[in-house]
């Protein structure tokens, strides 16, 4: 007999537990390697999400799953390149962030874009060219959306005749299916991958078809923090409409204590003239009525928000003066309710030395500030600030996913929501304006970038 060996049935049954060991063992570092790699594709700056808020930032029945193919990030060394971005600063601020995600769907760095300061009428050669740097914070951004997208100068480049030209189409056969299609044929074909620049030739990022979720469009946006020049200009507006609201109110109530700020409301009042022309139009269009208001609809249903009034309360109206048909927005404001726009302010100087794009990034921050903030569901102006007062609730926890216009268990009211948000074109409870939130599990930005009477609440 041979000793150095156990007998049949107990080598048989070692050999089958053996088996049944490295089969498991083999199982827990494939999990093992693929939690790393999450680990490795999740952007830094959102860490704190779930994988299954990941999963949803990042894809959906008819998006695509945004892979980064070299497993550590957006690529560093490939560039996109995209033509001027145009119109107003709200509409270059979805472009910005369309063509950031289209670099990041190509696993490339975004070169630095260049924006407009002036507003577009079809007059191309007057834009003002000004570049991304000069109203956005550089290193900011790519610190914050380290691991989501990435921003890089042209300077980066080590060969400027490495480039590949892409066409985008466009007009009514240029489909969303169509424009995807060949965003997957340029990743996937190695020759044009090959490129150290893919430049894309064509209509300014905003008119391109979406093909990202509201999640994705808000990481990049939160990452969007203006320069200090700016920012620092928006604090002096907001401290001047604070002190004013201090002095009326102390001047019937006594002094207010130290850590008390008086609030104001923000309304977005799109009455200008060519804002109705375009409105109007829009109506007709869409065989809606609830797009444009008067000045007299935006005030009454302004003062029927429940509890603004109940002390004096500064009132900042964000408006285009010089293009007013009707100068008189300062009169007809229920009792206690105190309207002032930039001249009345005294703020004019601020604004009058800056181009068309700063003016409105300084406007933009004293809104998305405000304690109230009213707008028109279908100016794109008023939906991002709204998108970003919402992502705001959301990330402080002050409501929770799909608990629409209630937080920390209480119903809708209308006190009963920090930062509230209504749409004045939108007839809500007791003759004011609907309260607005963003649907943040919305698959496109469709009914941001172009309007819609579904405000979520």
């Amino acid at each position: 007999m041979n000793l150095s060996k156990p007998p049949k049935h107990i080598r048989f049954l070692d050999c089958h537990l053996n088996s049944k060991v490295r089969r498991c063992l083999f199982l827990i570092s494939i999990a093992l390697i693929f939690r790393a790699l999450f680990l490795l594709t999740t952007p830094l700056a959102f860490k704190h999400n779930t994988i299954f808020d990941y999963w949803f930032s990042t894809s959906s029945s008819h998006h695509l799953v945004h892979d980064n193919s070299s497993g550590g990030g957006i690529r560093s060394d490939k560039f996109l390149e995209v033509p001027q971005i145009a119109w107003g600063l709200n509409n270059q601020k979805i472009a910005v962030a369309r063509a950031f995600l289209t670099a990041r769907m190509l696993n490339r760095t975004l070169l630095l874009p260049s924006l407009s300061a002036s507003l577009f009428y079809k007059e191309v050669n007057l834009l003002q060219s000004v570049t991304f740097d000069k109203i956005f914070q550089f290193d900011k951004f790519n610190s914050l959306c380290n691991g989501f997208v990435q921003l890089g100068r042209f300077s980066d480049i080590s060969n400027k005749t490495d480039v590949f030209d892409l066409n985008k189409g466009s007009g009514r056969k240029w489909t969303m299916e169509r424009d995807l299609e060949q965003l997957r044929k340029v990743k996937q074909d190695p020759g044009i991958d090959g490129y150290e620049v893919i430049r894309i030739l064509g209509k300014n990022p905003f008119l391109w078809h979406d093909h990202w979720p509201v999640r994705d469009y808000a990481n990049v946006f939160e990452c969007l923090v203006l320069v200090d020049e700016i920012t620092e200009e928006a604090e002096r507006v907001v401290s001047r409409i604070r002190e004013i609201g201090s002095q009326v109110i102390e001047s019937k109530t006594g002094p207010l204590p130290r850590t008390q700020q008086p609030y104001y409301v923000a309304v977005h009042m799109r009455i200008e003239k060519d804002w109705m022309i375009h409105c109007k139009k829009l109506q007709q269009r869409n065989n809606v009525t609830q797009i444009c208001s008067s000045k007299e609809e935006i005030l009454e249903r302004v003062g029927n928000i429940v509890g603004i009034n109940q002390q004096p309360t500064v009132v900042y109206l964000a408006v285009a003066d010089d293009l007013l048909v009707d100068g008189s927005v300062l009169s007809g404001w229920k009792e206690g309710l105190l309207p002032y726009e930039k001249k009345k302010l005294g703020v004019w100087d601020i604004y009058k030395k800056y181009p068309y794009l700063i003016q409105s990034a300084i406007d933009y921050e004293v809104c998305l500030r405000a304690d109230v903030f009213v707008g028109n569901s279908y100016s794109t102006f008023s939906s991002l600030i709204v998108l970003e007062r919402s992502q705001k609730l959301l990330r402080t926890g002050a409501v929770t996913e799909g608990s629409s216009c209630t937080t920390n268990g209480n119903e809708s009211g209308g006190s009963s929501i920090k930062w509230p948000s209504y749409a004045y074109n939108i007839l809500g409870e007791s003759g004011g304006p609907k309260k607005w939130m963003t649907n943040m599990s919305d698959t496109s930005l469709q009914a941001i970038s172009y309007g819609s009477n579904d405000v979520s609440c």
